[in-house]
């Protein structure tokens, strides 16, 4: 920012932040920065295009620069910003949790839709991270009982205080899917959701540099696919009411070897695709 304070418009700033993370090589430069001057001036992204001409304080400036720095080191929006919209919540993120994507959302629209005539409904979040899934449920679903899990304290300590803000009924509690015993379960559920880890290790390179070098490796990345999925499947087996359904997000790469990790003689199972058409989601019902 090397103009003087009193020539920065939002205009002129909108073009240099595009330039600039252009040339840091950011995803989605233009993005960014709107994204980052709509926060610094309390307004919506689009609210920008009608404020061309406003010039910027040397308040504003000095708030904007240090996450214009960030965002220029790759550093994601989102943990920049400290929250992401996700459906109808807002869900506050840190560096403990991994970010909300659209497929996830998608994911939650797949089980609102299945379920969409059922009042009641017990349902649990295997891996819960941020709390998003079953938060995003709560507010949909009132009346249906929703709690998730997740092994990392931290990602307890955040996933309460998003259910907090958003005024939801939902509890979470620590448990290791590797380890069931480590899961209290008092009876049984009627649907159990879990987007787990399914990036392979050896996959880190080809990741943009904002998701590996920021996002919690424990929520990204695990060796051993199959006997992730194996384990919560079994577990849901064993803790899904009868008709009970499962639903699973996945690696586009790995959805055949899931989906044959499944009895046909325990379970109805299918592969759904998001948005993208890739092979994205396992839908199954307990037989």
């Amino acid at each position: 920012m090397s103009k003087k304070v009193e020539e920065w418009t939002v205009l002129s700033m909108l073009e240099w932040g595009t330039e600039f993370f252009e040339n840091k090589n950011i995803p989605d430069p233009r993005h960014s920065i709107e994204w980052l001057l709509a926060e610094t001036l309390d307004i919506k992204r689009l609210d920008l295009y009608l404020k061309f001409d406003r010039p910027l304080s040397p308040q504003e400036l000095d708030t904007l620069r240090p996450m214009v720095k960030r965002r220029a080191q790759h550093e994601p929006l989102q943990y920049i910003i400290g929250y992401t919209d996700f459906m109808n919540t807002r869900i506050s993120v840190n560096e403990q949790v991994l970010i909300p994507r659209i497929e996830t959302e998608q994911l939650v629209e797949i089980i609102l839709e299945k379920h969409q005539s059922e009042e009641e409904l017990s349902a649990l979040d295997v891996g819960t991270g941020s709390g998003c899934i079953p938060i995003a449920l709560k507010m949909e679903q009132p009346n249906w009982e929703v709690s998730g899990i997740d092994i990392s304290e931290g990602a307890l300590s955040l996933a309460r205080k998003n259910a907090e803000h958003n005024d939801t009924d939902v509890s979470f509690s620590k448990g290791d899917i590797l380890n069931p015993t480590s899961i209290s379960i008092q009876d049984p559920l009627d649907l159990i959701v879990s987007n787990p880890p399914y990036v392979k290790p050896e996959e880190k390179d080809i990741l943009e540099p904002q998701v590996k070098d920021y996002e919690p490796a424990e929520a990204l990345f695990f060796n051993d696919l199959e006997k992730m999925y194996n384990s919560i499947i079994e577990f849901a087996f064993q803790n899904l009411t009868k008709n009970g359904s499962l639903y699973l997000e996945l690696h586009e790469k790995y959805s055949d070897q899931i989906l044959a990790l499944f009895d046909e003689q325990q379970w109805s199972a299918h592969v759904e695709n998001d948005y993208d058409k890739k092979p994205r989601f396992i839908i199954a019902q307990k037989r």
